[in-house]
């Protein structure tokens, strides 16, 4: 299965805060923010479709999110997902004493999913990535 290297940015965006007003437990939340916007030519070489499920590995972790194709760019090799779980389970959880972890410059790696492999609903996540539910 071919992978690709890319550089993991993380923010705050309009449909991950309008998907919390509707509860971190809510469909609309975790459609907003279990996701990762991926350049259209990066979905092209990799063979990935919008809407399928990629993994997202880097030195922290792996997580299985939807791509999404970025309507902004072109971006070639930077990818992007909206603070939440899904992204806390893959981004460096020091925070060099200022409270924050690191979510920008994640060195990372894109591929797709295998068929066994599915975005994991909040509570599952919470459990396998933290070990809490």
């Amino acid at each position: 299965m071919q992978k690709m290297k890319v550089t993991l940015l993380s923010g705050r965006t309009i449909n991950q805060g309008t998907g919390k007003e509707h509860g971190k437990t809510s469909q609309e939340y975790y459609e907003s923010v279990a996701i990762c916007e991926v350049d259209t030519n990066d979905l092209d070489a990799l063979g990935i479709k919008d809407g399928a499920n990629i993994k997202v590995s880097t030195e922290f972790g792996s997580i299985i999110v939807k791509a999404k194709e970025s309507i902004r760019g072109p971006h070639p090799g930077i990818i992007y997902m909206p603070y939440g779980p899904w992204i806390n389970a893959v981004a460096n959880p020091t925070t060099h004493s200022t409270g924050m972890p690191s979510f920008k410059g994640i060195h990372a790696e894109i591929e797709p999913a295998t068929s066994a492999e599915r975005v994991l609903p909040l509570h599952e996540l919470l459990k396998q990535a933290f070990g809490k539910e």
